[in-house]
């Protein structure tokens, strides 16, 4: 997924609890539901950042070879000026693109 084409802000904005709580009723669910969103955005961008930066690893046992890549710079910089998984992460629970279920409720 691309997270640059994401709406959502690059610092931070300050919501109405309300509005997050008006699918679940709790804000501590809402909340909830955003944080585990939160991480598995986490781990989606680190494991795309390590397997980019994985191409350009040097396996040197000397630390006299040291050099700087400019494609690994841009890289880099790329993902730094990503929003925060927070904020990706709440932005979809607004706009409705998180599925949650509560296993305790199905029943």
């Amino acid at each position: 997924m691309d997270y640059k084409k994401s709406k959502a802000p690059v610092d931070t904005v300050t919501r109405d609890i309300m509005d997050l709580c008006v699918d679940t009723g709790n804000i501590y669910e809402s909340v909830a539901i955003i944080a585990k969103r939160a991480n598995q955005i986490s781990m989606e961008i680190k494991q795309d950042l390590s397997k980019k930066l994985q191409e350009f690893a040097a396996y040197n046992d000397t630390l006299e070879e040291v050099f700087e890549n400019r494609e690994q710079i841009e890289i880099s910089r790329y993902y730094e000026k990503l929003p925060k998984p927070t904020l990706l992460a709440t932005q979809e629970f607004i706009e409705g693109n998180v599925f949650w279920r509560d296993p305790s409720k199905d029943q």
